[in-house]
């Protein structure tokens, strides 16, 4: 069957009824949901705490742009995988040349090992701060054990904490900014006032790395076709669009919150007291004589919640775009979506296992991330305003222009951080 006659019998099918498996889970509680426990993962916490801590309210600017520029790109990804049925890696992989698609979802391939690199070392970091369990031990564990989750879809058991996970790690941080001393008049001036303090380069792209992350792109336009989309019925898919959007909005929103209130966290104790945060597990036993005896350990569970989640999802993710470098969904059953999971988390614990200095390691695994983002949002671009992907739902001049713009902003940061070496 030639490529053409392949995507006409897609749009023709009644339903896109690929193994999905676990995805499943998400048809209750919203593909938004997933990538928002994706950008507030524990590359998010180490930029976020970094930047209050060192720059104290000044850069929650970042924080706000970032979210706008990843609810534009992740309702555009969504709109991609529901009017095609194909996610982002499939759809590069049929519609562009074979040198184009292979060279970026190989460099996507890793910003999801960086991705979870981050994830599983924030996880065994909190681990040592509960148990006293050595961090490369402790990344072990966690790659066994999400491994398992993910190899055997046992994950669709404990969904509902997954569902939790988002909400402990928020009502954690409301806990830790009420027992706070917060200038939140120096939080509202940070948040709509861009600013660039010296030698902030470093930290400004690690945070957009960490909001505004490749590998979600990949998964969102993976997952949202869990609902399994009617693409044959226009008023189905209209309705869809529109729910999408609601979904993203409140989603990224709720992550937008959440990574605002680490940096005013950071802000309000780590800045106001003049501490510098070297490493995480610093942050726990910091916390406890400045905001009182439970907010380290309050911090430390969230941490965990949060590496564990967040594996999970980079997992998912390394895995959705390998099978779509072979024109496949993903699939756990089968072999290209479980090489993709086991190449993200392996080579992710291997690379782990020589790293020094772990809260080094995490903000630099985010600013890899944002080296990456110019690339898959072109290529999004690209998909998205092309017709003959598209048909009707091809991007507008308007929405193009804004795409193109977001594109540009990242590129530019990413030209500074470059000249910022020399």
């Amino acid at each position: 069957m030639g490529l053409g006659n392949f995507i006409k019998d897609l749009r023709n099918r009644k339903e896109h009824k690929p193994a999905f498996g676990g995805l499943e889970i998400f048809k209750y509680i919203g593909p938004g949901l997933l990538v928002t426990v994706g950008f507030i993962d524990p590359g998010n916490w180490a930029s976020n705490i970094s930047a209050g801590a060192d720059y104290g309210y000044t850069l929650l600017w970042m924080v706000t742009l970032s979210t706008i520029m990843l609810i534009i790109l992740q309702h555009n990804v969504a709109h991609l995988g529901i009017v095609s049925g194909l996610c982002l890696s499939e759809a590069a992989t049929f519609h562009t040349p074979k040198i184009v698609s292979r060279t970026i979802l190989s460099s996507a391939v890793f910003a999801s090992i960086s991705t979870s690199l981050a994830e599983i070392l924030g996880a065994a970091i909190a681990m040592e701060m509960l148990f006293h369990i050595p961090i490369k031990i402790g990344s072990l564990i966690v790659v066994i054990i999400v491994g398992f989750l993910l190899y055997t879809n046992s994950y669709r058991k404990i969904e509902k904490y997954i569902i939790g996970f988002v909400s402990i790690i928020g009502i954690s941080f409301i806990y830790e900014l009420f027992l706070a001393d917060v200038n939140w008049g120096s939080a509202a001036m940070g948040w709509v006032t861009p600013s660039i303090p010296d030698g902030s380069i470093l930290i400004i792209m690690a945070v957009l790395g960490a909001v505004v992350m490749p590998h979600n792109l990949f998964l969102h336009s993976e997952i949202i076709q869990s609902r399994q989309w009617n693409l044959k019925d226009e008023e189905v898919i209209k309705k869809q669009l529109d729910y999408e959007f609601y979904d993203t909005l409140f989603s990224m929103v709720v992550g937008w919150a959440i990574n605002s209130a680490m940096i005013i966290l950071a802000a309000a104790t780590f800045f106001k007291s003049s501490i510098s945060v070297t490493e995480l597990q610093q942050s726990k036993s910091l916390l406890e004589p400045i905001l009182g005896t439970y907010a380290g350990m309050v911090f430390a569970i969230a941490l965990l919640f949060a590496g564990f989640a967040s594996s999970i999802t980079s997992g998912m993710a390394g895995g959705s775009i390998l099978a779509g470098m072979f024109g496949e969904p993903y699939d756990i059953k089968d072999s290209h979506s479980k090489l993709g999971v086991g190449i993200s988390l392996i080579a992710a614990l291997i690379i782990i296992l020589f790293i020094s200095d772990p809260f080094k390691g995490l903000i630099i695994s985010q600013m890899i991330l944002s080296i990456q983002l110019p690339f898959t949002i072109f290529l999004q671009i690209y998909l998205t305003s092309s017709e003959k992907i598209m048909g009707k739902h091809a991007n507008n001049v308007y929405t193009k222009y804004i795409l193109i713009i977001i594109g540009l902003i990242v590129t530019y940061l990413n030209i500074r951080l470059f000249v910022s070496f020399f």
